[in-house]
């Protein structure tokens, strides 16, 4: 049986989804218009910058993005297009392939972050109204409660 919302909380996860909805919208322009990246582009660059090496395997860079397999590998490949990613092979597993962030990607990245962050500062303060700012904060914050719950959980070391 599934438990439904109050009339209260339906209004408040309206108001984030039609506020999270205008926010990217505009900061996806933004950004284009920065460095012609999407925002796709940008999040797949981020996370190559921050993995062990600048690469990480196909599906787990699918699952960090909730990407479909089809859609992780048109954007991989039109960035391949651009020099911003190399795809190559596994060299644990040579039927999987890995993303690559190239030099030119990680340049298009540095150049395109100052424009990004200022953009979402912009939004947040002048966009959104303060009910949509509080409600967006508050899920902010829960997610960021959970990451660092599971990011704690699995920095335990393990009992012997």
């Amino acid at each position: 049986m599934t438990e439904s919302l109050s009339p209260e909380r339906t209004i408040a996860w309206r108001a984030y989804i039609e506020s999270s909805q205008r926010l990217f919208t505009q900061l996806e322009e933004d950004l284009r218009t920065a460095s012609e990246l999407t925002f796709a582009d940008y999040h797949v660059l981020v996370l190559l910058s921050e993995a062990p090496g600048q690469r990480l395997r196909m599906g787990e860079l699918a699952g960090r993005l909730v990407f479909s397999p089809s859609r992780l590998t048109y954007q991989i490949s039109s960035m391949q297009k651009r020099g911003l990613v190399a795809r190559q092979s596994c060299p644990d597993d040579r039927r999987g392939s890995e993303a690559v962030l190239t030099a030119a990607g990680l340049l298009a990245l540095r150049e395109a972050a100052p424009h990004h962050l200022a953009s979402v500062r912009t939004h947040l303060m002048d966009d959104l109204d303060d009910a949509e700012v509080a409600c967006l904060t508050r899920v902010f914050e829960r997610i960021g409660r959970r990451l660092r719950a599971a990011r704690d959980v699995s920095s335990t070391p393990a009992d012997n």
